[in-house]
């Protein structure tokens, strides 16, 4: 991993079954371990995958996790909590129906241990009011930030995904105190 700039990082995870292996938008296996023909942006062609998918679909233990405006709202505001009790500075969270991204400082650089931590915490408080059994997908991405200028533009790229339904929390928020 790149050394990021004054120990930032771009997070993002998914949902528990919303994105699959030989998922028709795209994927990557874990390690690479297979070079998988195109991603989101240039999907594989119509059909490639289908058999991996529909496997990848009977190996679920559950349904998919979509999340209504108000799970939006409240995992937002847990996943923020947790991290802040941590001592984690967080900068901008946004929660859609099936994803998250956050930019956070992580001194230590080891994002995905830290998000790990607020996605387990998110899931207790949500299994608590008997919500979902399973709420993540394993394991969050973290993309380390460069300088100045990339943490600007993924600070409003993250702020963005509030016009297409995401919960979003800002450092100009009050704090969130979820326990």
């Amino acid at each position: 991993m790149a050394k990021p700039w004054n120990d930032w990082f771009h997070c993002t995870g998914n949902t528990y079954g919303t994105w699959l292996r030989g998922d028709p938008r795209g994927f990557r296996e874990r390690h690479h371990r297979r070079y998988v023909e195109g991603d989101y942006k240039n999907p594989p062609p119509p059909g490639t995958y289908d058999s991996l998918h529909r496997y990848s679909k009977h190996l679920m233990k559950g349904k998919a996790v979509r999340l209504n405006r108000e799970l939006r709202d409240f995992v937002c505001r847990a996943l923020v909590s947790k991290l802040l009790r941590d001592e984690i500075e967080v900068l901008v969270l946004a929660m859609g129906a099936q994803h998250f991204h956050l930019l956070a400082r992580f001194p230590d650089h080891e994002p995905r241990h830290w998000v790990g931590r607020a996605k387990k915490h998110a899931s207790h408080l949500l299994r608590d009011q008997k919500s979902h059994p399973k709420l993540w997908a394993v394991r969050s991405r973290a993309e380390p930030i460069k300088n100045r200028g990339h943490q600007l533009n993924t600070f409003q790229y993250i702020q963005r995904h509030a016009e297409d339904g995401a919960a979003v929390w800002t450092f100009r928020d009050p704090r969130p105190d979820l326990y």
